[in-house]
């Protein structure tokens, strides 16, 4: 039997805990998008059932197959308008905690699909 190692990205989720995430060596604990390529620091700290579809330009412009929103540490739900927004770019659009969005980013990303991920850290 022959074991590999899963390739690791420079935007792969390395670990979270409460309040902090670390993506290859650096910490961050606020929050933030990821995407296949970049990490996107600045991005908006706005309430979940604020959030509209040009909150999500910066990656949307990567034009990744999913988004993943990681909503803290507790399941919250996203506007209607902007879950149909997604599905009318033909986006794909998945909300869950945040550490489930960690782990999902990063299935998605051995699987070699192009997802993008907003990380509400908490």
């Amino acid at each position: 039997m022959k074991f590999t190692r899963e390739p690791f990205s420079a935007t792969t989720i390395r670990h979270v805990e409460r309040g902090r995430i670390r993506i290859g060596n650096e910490q961050f604990e606020q929050t933030l998008a990821v995407t296949v390529e970049t990490i996107i620091r600045d991005w908006p700290a706005i309430d979940i059932d604020r959030l509209e579809i040009e909150h999500f330009a910066a990656i949307l412009a990567s034009e990744p197959d999913v988004v993943v929103l990681g909503t803290g540490w507790q399941t919250a739900f996203a506007p209607r308008e902007l879950i149909f927004a997604m599905a009318r770019r033909g986006t794909g659009f998945e909300v869950m905690d945040t550490p489930a969005a960690c782990r999902t980013f990063n299935i998605l990303l051995a699987e070699g699909r192009h997802p993008a991920a907003i990380l509400i850290i908490d």
